[in-house]
């Protein structure tokens, strides 16, 4: 691996491996400070972006806001439920899990849509979906949004995962950094990533891409990213909801309207956390391969349930009635 390569997948292996902390959040009303959570992946641009151009910190006014970077869904939902977070972003699928496992999560809105990748290891032997029998593949979780979007592929192509019983081998809960090193050490043959990740395999490591953000299961119009709460919060606290909302409304504007200086931000950002910038080409093609948006798109979601349910992610027969309420959103764009 180029020396720049290495240094830094080892700076977002340890970024990614520690979450951020902060202060122990609650949902008693009067509230003074609020937990936000983010991923530093780039279809986390709404989160991102509205931390570093203080778009959330300026709606808050007096309440303070602490801003959590998470390495997974799977650590976001934990925190959520422990009451050490209050809202945030994360990708549909665990926090689809949670709901549906009883815990108390509600979609606010979407942030972003598409961003998965699926790539191949340059001679790993795959070039298409059924090339798959007898591989390995990685994704951030077990579960998550990208792994049931290719599970569900490979199911129509009569291929599963060992995960239940099939010649297809699942390595879960890798973070995409340490995907770097494995593609580069030959310890994986494919993943499905989040972007920019899968576009960097591409770009820095020659991988193949093997099926595009379009077309993956699910494709343009299902959310790679939402912002959530629990019910609790938002009825306790629904100021503070209304202020990260109108953040996250200027932030997915700005991003869809400000493309260059977007990207410079992310970067900035994530070069902060680790001193190591991704290459401009990365995240500019990269951010092509996703849609920043607050369209939330209910029965793509709902379409993502079943399918993780015919997988055997999950036991029961999946409803979301109840999991998607953009009403606070949508009486914010309407003002």
């Amino acid at each position: 691996m180029k020396k720049g390569l290495l240094i830094l997948a080892i700076a977002f292996v340890g970024l990614l491996t520690a979450c951020g902390t902060g202060s122990t959040g609650s949902s008693e009303a009067g509230k003074d400070s609020v937990n936000i959570g983010y991923f530093p992946n780039l279809d986390h641009a709404a989160g991102i972006v509205g931390k570093e151009k203080g778009f959330f910190d300026d709606e808050l006014g007096e309440v303070e806001a602490t801003y959590i970077d998470f390495p997974n869904g799977n650590d976001f939902i934990e925190a959520l439920d422990a009451g050490t977070l209050d809202i945030g972003y994360v990708g549909p699928g665990p926090a689809i899990n949670y709901y549906l496992r009883g815990g108390d999560v509600v979609i606010l809105s979407a942030a972003a849509n598409g961003a998965t990748l699926i790539v191949a290891r340059d001679g790993s032997g795959i070039e298409e979906l059924a090339d798959f029998d007898g591989k390995s593949f990685c994704t951030p979780g077990n579960g998550c949004t990208h792994n049931v979007q290719l599970e569900a592929m490979l199911k129509e192509l009569g291929l599963e995962s060992n995960r239940v019983g099939g010649t297809v081998e699942h390595q879960p809960r890798v973070a995409p950094a340490n995907m770097v090193v494995m593609f580069e050490q030959g310890q994986i043959d494919a993943t499905a990533a989040p972007e920019p990740w899968g576009t960097y395999l591409v770009e820095e490591l020659g991988a193949k891409v093997v099926t595009e953000w379009n077309d993956v299961f699910l494709g343009e119009r299902l959310a790679s990213v939402v912002l959530v709460s629990t019910k609790e919060f938002v009825e306790n606290n629904p100021d503070i909801v209304d202020a990260v909302l109108k953040g996250h409304i200027q932030s997915v504007e700005y991003a869809q309207n400000n493309e260059e200086d977007t990207l410079q931000t992310i970067n900035d950002a994530l070069y902060n956390l680790t001193q190591q910038r991704l290459p401009d080409s990365v995240l500019t093609n990269a951010w092509q391969r996703m849609a920043v948006t607050t369209e939330t798109h209910a029965d793509a979601l709902q379409a993502w349930a079943d399918a993780s349910y015919d997988l055997q992610f999950i036991k029961d027969d999946p409803n979301l009635d109840g999991f998607v309420d953009t009403s606070r959103l949508d009486a914010l764009l309407n003002k």
